[in-house]
C-alpha cells in the first residue's frame, strides 16, 4: 500500500468506526472485482463530468479560473491534465480508492458534501456509478488498449418537424476500433436560434409556433456535429413573383419548402430609396425620384442599379462599411496620414472595382511605407501576430480562432496548434522606423516562419486552418501562401465569408448568422443558396460589383415590407424585406439633405458627408454619430456598429440643439419653403419626394396645408409676424416627418 493510501486509510479510520469502515471497503472490493467491464477515464469518466458540467467556464473549467483551486480543461479537451488535477493535485484529496463513496469528487458532486454547484450526479444515476467504478478499478488514466474516439453523429441529421413538435436526437460515436455507441445520454446539445426550438438535455428538441430553420449542436468529448431541422408553416404559396435570376429560385424553393408565402414586389418609390440607401448609402434627390418614377422602361431598376454602383457614392459607403472592420482608427495626431491614406485606399479600390482577392492580397502581403503602400497603415493598427491571425480569420474568412489560443474550441475542430500554426504566417514581419514619427517601414524579414505554442512549446510551421500549405522557403513572405489559399477557388471560408456578410448587408440577417461565425455546427438557413452565391463569386473573379448587382436585382431583394397574413412571424427565409434602421452615417447625411443643413466636420472640405469621414475619430466630436452607433473601428466585428434604437436616439432626434439648429438654418429647406411663392401643394410634394421617395398622398397633403395655413401666436397670444410663422410652420413640418419611422428605416 502507498504512504497516501495509508494516510488516506488513518484519516478515514479517525473520522468512522471501524466497522462502517470495514463495510464500505469490502462493499468497493467486491463491486470491482464482480467482472464489470473496464470504465477509461478518457471515454467514459470525461463524458460524465462534462454532462454534468463540472468543466464549464462557471464551474471548475481552468479558463474559468475553476473554484477553489480545482481546475480542469474546458469541456473534457485536454484529459491529460483533468487526470492530474482530479487524481494527483491536492495530494489526492478528491480521491479515495479504497472507500470510493467517500471520494470528494463524488460526495460534492451528489450534494452529500457542501457543493457551490448544487448536485450534478445524483447518487443513483448512472454517471455516479460509472465515476464509482472507475474509482474501484484504480482510477486508471488509460487501459492501455482502448479505442479513441474518431467521430460523432446525429440521427436523424435533418428532419421536418411542424410547429409544436418534437424530434428527439440520438447521438451515436464510432471508435477507432470500429465500435459504435449510443452516447445520447451524454451528449451536449445547443440550438443556435431559441425562438425557433429548444432542446433538453436528453436530445429532445422542442420546436415552438415560428417556422424556419433551427440548428442543434450536439457535442460528445470534443467532438461536434449538428441536427439541422425545419419547420413548415405549411400556408398556401399561390402564385410567385416571376424569378430574376439563380438567387430568386433558390429563395423561393426555401419558401415553398417551408408553406411561407412571400410578400409582393414593391413599388418603385420604394425600391429607388431602398437600393440608394444600400448602395450609396444616401437618399435619392427629388429630382431622382421623379425621372425614376416617371420611367417606362421595364429594365429601370437594373439600370437604376449600375448607376448607382457607378456612383462616387458606393466607394464613399462601402469604405465606411470596411475601414472600421480594418481598424482605421485614430489614436493619436501621428496617425493622421495613415488614416487617411489607408481610407483613400479602401475607397479607390472600390471605385475602380478592384477585384475583392487582390483587395485582400494587397493588405496581408503589404510591405514599404504607407506613403509608398497605404494597406500597410493595417499593419501600424495591428501588430500583435496573434491580433493579426484572429481579425484574418475572424473578417476574411469567417471563422473565430480567439478561443483556440488558450484551448480548443468548444464549437468547432480548431486547436491551440491550429491557432499558432495561423499565427506563424505573420511571424516574419519585421519593422524599421521611419523619418515620420510613429510610422514604420514593414518589411518581410527573411527565415523559418514559425510560431511557438506557449502551452507546449513546440515550433509551428504555418498551416492554414488545417490545411498544409507545404514548406515555405526562408526567402519567401508566408503572407503570400496564405493569401493564395485564401482566394483558391476550393477555399471553404473565404468567399462564403464575403458573400455572407454582404448577404446581411442587404436583407439584414445574414445565411448564416452572426456573419462572422461560420462553422459545422452552425449551418446556414440556405445552404443551397449560400453556395450558389459563393459559387457564383468566385466564378466572376471576387467581383464585389456583380455580386451586389445579382442581390440587389433579384426579385427576393425587392419585396415588400409589408407583411401578408402569412409572414409576418418569418424572421430568416426572406420572405419580405426587414425594416432596418439607418447606420449613424447614412442618417445625418440623410437629415441634412431634407432640412438643407449640411454638418460641418474638422480639417475637411466644406459639403464632406459623413459616410466619406476617413476614421473613428469624428465621433468624439459628434454627439449625433455617438449616440447612432458609429463603430469607433476598435473591432473586426460588425456588432461594433449599433443598430438598435434608444432612448438617447430618440430624445436626440426630439429635441436636441443640432436639430434645432439644423431646422433653423439659414437658407436651410424651412426657410427657403417659407420664402418661396411656389405653390404649397409642389413644396411638400417635393418635401416628400426627398425624406420618402414619394409623393404624399390625399390625407397628408391635407394635414400638411392645414398646419402651415395655422395662425401662429407668440406667448402673449399675439399672431406672430408672417415669414417668421411660416417659417416655424415649415420646421415643424420639417421636423414631424424626420421623426417618423418611415424616414428613420431603410424598408
Amino acid at each position: 500500500m502507498s504512504v497516501h493510501r495509508a494516510q488516506l486509510g488513518f484519516r478515514l479510520r479517525t473520522l468512522l468506526p471501524c466497522s462502517i469502515v470495514l463495510a464500505l471497503a469490502v462493499s468497493s472490493q467486491s463491486s470491482a472485482d464482480d467482472g464489470a467491464a473496464p470504465v477509461s477515464f478518457v471515454n467514459d469518466v470525461v463524458p460524465v463530468l462534462t454532462k454534468a458540467g463540472c468543466n464549464m467556464g462557471v464551474c471548475h473549467a481552468k479558463a474559468g479560473g475553476g473554484q477553489n483551486g480545482f481546475q480542469l480543461s474546458l469541456l473534457g479537451f485536454e484529459p491529460a491534465e483533468d487526470y492530474q488535477s482530479l487524481v494527483e493535485e491536492g495530494r489526492g484529496r478528491r480521491l479515495s480508492r479504497t472507500v470510493p463513496e467517500l471520494s470528494l469528487v463524488l460526495r460534492k458532486a451528489s450534494g452529500q458534501a457542501p457543493h457551490g454547484g448544487g448536485v450534478r450526479l445524483a447518487r443513483d444515476s448512472a454517471g455516479y456509478a460509472l465515476v464509482k467504478r472507475w474509482i474501484e478499478q484504480g482510477a486508471k488514466f488509460s487501459l492501455g488498449d482502448e479505442p479513441q474516439l474518431v467521430s460523432i453523429e446525429v440521427q436523424p441529421p435533418r428532419a421536418v418537424v411542424d410547429m409544436q413538435g418534437q424530434q428527439q436526437l440520438k447521438a451515436v460515436a464510432t471508435y477507432s476500433d470500429g465500435s459504435v455507441r449510443d452516447v445520447t445520454p451524454l451528449a451536449l446539445y445547443e440550438t443556435n436560434d431559441p425562438a425557433i426550438a429548444e432542446v433538453d438535455g436528453a436530445g429532445l428538441v422542442q420546436m415552438h409556433d415560428i417556422p424556419g430553420k433551427v440548428a442543434v449542436m450536439v457535442r460528445f468529448n470534443g467532438k461536434v456535429t449538428a441536427f439541422t431541422g425545419a419547420v413548415p408553416l405549411g400556408a398556401p404559396i399561390g402564385a410567385l413573383p416571376e424569378p430574376k435570376n439563380f438567387i430568386d429560385e433558390h429563395v423561393f424553393a426555401n419558401l415553398t419548402e417551408l408553406g411561407i408565402p412571400p410578400s409582393e414586389v414593391c413599388d418603385d418609390a420604394t425600391f429607388i430609396r431602398r437600393v440608394t440607401l444600400d448602395i450609396a448609402g444616401r437618399l435619392p434627390t427629388s429630382e431622382e425620384v421623379a425621372a425614376f418614377l416617371e420611367n417606362t422602361d421595364e429594365n429601370k431598376r437594373d439600370q437604376l442599379v449600375d448607376r448607382l454602383l457607378q456612383s462616387p457614392g458606393y466607394a464613399d459607403y462601402f469604405a465606411s462599411k470596411w475601414a472600421p472592420l480594418l481598424k482605421n482608427q485614430r489614436q493619436n495626431a501621428a496617425d493622421i496620414t495613415a488614416n487617411f491614406a489607408f481610407h483613400a485606399w479602401i475607397r479607390d479600390s472600390f471605385l475602380a472595382n478592384v477585384p475583392y482577392d487582390q483587395m485582400v492580397r494587397e493588405l496581408l502581403a503589404a510591405t514599404g511605407t504607407i506613403v509608398g503602400n497605404p494597406p500597410v497603415a493595417w499593419y501600424k493598427r495591428v501588430k500583435d501576430p496573434k491580433e493579426q491571425l484572429e481579425d484574418v480569420a475572424q473578417l476574411f474568412l469567417g471563422v473565430r480562432m480567439q478561443c483556440a489560443q488558450c484551448h480548443h474550441h468548444p464549437f468547432e475542430r480548431w486547436s491551440q496548434d491550429d491557432y499558432y500554426s495561423m499565427a506563424a504566417f505573420f511571424s516574419q514581419i519585421g519593422r524599421k522606423p521611419t523619418a515620420t514619427a510613429g510610422e514604420d517601414l514593414i518589411f518581410h524579414q527573411r527565415g523559418v516562419a514559425q510560431a511557438k505554442n506557449v502551452k507546449t512549446g513546440e515550433m509551428l510551421k504555418p498551416v492554414a486552418l488545417g490545411d498544409d500549405i507545404g514548406e515555405i522557403p526562408p526567402d519567401e513572405d508566408p503572407r503570400l501562401r496564405l493569401a493564395d489559399w485564401m482566394s483558391s477557388p476550393d477555399n471553404p471560408y473565404f468567399a462564403k465569408a464575403l458573400v455572407n456578410r454582404y448577404w446581411k448587408h442587404f436583407f439584414k440577417r445574414a445565411l448564416i448568422e452572426p456573419e462572422d461565425d461560420i462553422r459545422d455546427t452552425n449551418p446556414p438557413t440556405n445552404p443551397e443558396l449560400l453556395a450558389a452565391l459563393e459559387e457564383r463569386f468566385i466564378s466572376s473573379g471576387f467581383d464585389l460589383k456583380d455580386l451586389i448587382r445579382a442581390i440587389t436585382q433579384s426579385r427576393a431583394y425587392q419585396l415588400s415590407s409589408q407583411p401578408n397574413e402569412h409572414n409576418l412571424v418569418d424572421r430568416q427565409n426572406y420572405s419580405r424585406f426587414y425594416p432596418r434602421r439607418m447606420q449613424a452615417e447614412v442618417l445625418l447625411d440623410s437629415i441634412d439633405d431634407v432640412t438643407g443643413a449640411a454638418t460641418l466636420f474638422a480639417n475637411l472640405p466644406p459639403g464632406t458627408r459623413a459616410v466619406a469621414l476617413p476614421d473613428n475619430s469624428y465621433n468624439s466630436a459628434s454627439a449625433f454619430l455617438q449616440v447612432f452607433g458609429r463603430p469607433n473601428s476598435a473591432s473586426v466585428c460588425e456588432c461594433e456598429r449599433v443598430q438598435s434604437s434608444s432612448l438617447a436616439q430618440s430624445l436626440h432626434l426630439i429635441n436636441s440643439n443640432e436639430m434645432k439648429s439644423k431646422l433653423a438654418a439659414k437658407d436651410g429647406r424651412a426657410q427657403q419653403s417659407a420664402a418661396s411663392e411656389q405653390p404649397a401643394e409642389d413644396k411638400i410634394t417635393e418635401l416628400y419626394l426627398a425624406a420618402f421617395a414619394r409623393p404624399p398622398r390625399p390625407d397628408e397633403m391635407g394635414v400638411a396645408l392645414s398646419y402651415l395655413n395655422e395662425q401662429i401666436v407668440d406667448a402673449e397670444g399675439n399672431p406672430m409676424d408672417p415669414s417668421q410663422a411660416a417659417q416655424q410652420n415649415w420646421q415643424d413640418l420639417i421636423w414631424a416627418i424626420v421623426n417618423t419611422k418611415e424616414f428613420l428605416f431603410n424598408h
